[in-house]
């Protein structure tokens, strides 16, 4: 069996050594790889599913939405967020999930961030703001997204994220990935203020907005933990090791 991620540029994920791991747990016999695709071949790649080419697909930046459209059905889950990041092929259907919402959540549950009635600001809309934005609303949090451009009530601009008080900062923007390190989509006091900042991000370990907050929060967890769902879906069983100790594995091995 084989599965893929699909994405624009893939250089930098570590998704084949995660779920390569899980196959060894799972004592699944199949291979994971990398699909850098355009936006015009997903339609046709997606469809493949029905050939049993490949027998699911992750997705990432920046296809997370525009995979939707090319999904017999899409969970109920993944259809409230807006965002499907897992494709798998069931009783004939093509079928969209989202899995970086499982993750996420389980993140937060796990690094004891207290959520409930506090303010979240959401750096970035893409795809994976929309899972970030609705675990935090379901652990009880009131939260808002920060974009250069706000388009609605939802979103507020940088300038005023510096006049607010911040319990919870989550950085969705690739700003700061390997390799441009030295960048942060928000100034030092800002992430300081801060009294929880995480990133999406997991390469590097800590980006320059997590060193400005001295946080470790990294996106592994998110990462693992999703690819974890995923498996759990495609295989159709549970996942029954502690996610942390994965995340401690492949932390070492990356």
């Amino acid at each position: 069996m084989v599965y893929a991620l699909l994405g624009e540029k893939l250089g930098h994920s570590h998704s084949p050594l995660i779920h390569d791991e899980i196959f060894k747990i799972m004592g699944v016999d199949a291979t994971y790889i990398k699909l850098e695709c355009k936006k015009e071949e997903l339609k046709d790649i997606i469809n493949s599913l029905r050939e049993g080419k490949y027998h699911g697909f992750n997705v990432t930046i920046p296809y997370k939405k525009e995979v939707m459209q090319y999904l017999d059905e899409i969970d109920p889950n993944a259809k409230a967020i807006g965002a499907v990041n897992t494709i798998a092929y069931k009783d004939e259907k093509i079928i969209g999930y989202n899995t970086d919402y499982f993750g996420f959540k389980n993140e937060l549950i796990y690094f004891n961030v207290p959520c409930k009635n506090k303010n979240a600001y959401i750096l970035g809309t893409g795809g994976a703001s929309l899972a970030v934005n609705k675990a935090l609303k379901d652990l009880g949090a009131n939260t808002l997204y920060v974009s250069r451009n706000p388009k609605d009530s939802n979103t507020i601009s940088y300038d005023e994220l510096e006049k607010r008080d911040i319990d919870i900062l989550v950085n969705t923007t690739p700003v700061g990935m390997y390799p441009n390190v030295s960048n942060s989509p928000v100034n030092e006091n800002i992430a300081k203020k801060a009294n929880y900042v995480l990133d999406i991000i997991f390469n590097p370990k800590i980006t320059k907005i997590l060193e400005y907050a001295n946080s470790k929060m990294n996106g592994m967890y998110m990462l693992v933990g999703q690819a974890i769902k995923a498996e759990e879906i495609w295989q159709n069983k549970e996942f029954k090791e502690d996610i942390s100790t994965l995340v401690k594995k492949v932390e070492e091995m990356i």
